[in-house]
């Protein structure tokens, strides 16, 4: 037994998958089954690309200005810095997200092992 409520860990990790995991997979699978249907260049494939792009920012930008956890013992300029690599490497390699990704992390442990924090 484990936890508070005395269930099993098999019993809570269908739980977890009942409750959070689920629910967002339907989403993602109804979304991938209707834009298929949608052609690139329409309005409405433009638009959730922008929004895509837009709440992507906006979680990178939080985790720059704002992080939480061990990331908030790195310095700013060193977080910014990993951000700028990173998106400098992206353009650089013809816009490998894997390398861009990649340098930022390279970047950001760098600093880190050299004591920056």
């Amino acid at each position: 037994m484990s936890g508070t409520l005395g269930l099993s860990e098999g019993a809570a990790i269908l739980i977890v998958l009942l409750v959070g995991f689920l629910p967002t997979e339907i989403w993602r699978a109804l979304a991938v089954v209707a834009g298929r249907r949608i052609p690139e260049s329409s309005a409405v494939f433009h638009w959730v690309r922008a929004v895509a792009t837009a709440l992507l920012a906006a979680v990178v930008a939080r985790l720059v200005v704002a992080p939480t956890g061990v990331l908030e013992t790195v310095p700013l300029l060193v977080r910014v810095a990993a951000v700028a690599g990173g998106v400098a490497a992206f353009v650089a390699s013809r816009q490998s997200i894997f390398i861009g990704v990649l340098a930022g992390e390279l970047i950001l442990v760098g600093a880190m092992l050299l004591g920056a924090g």
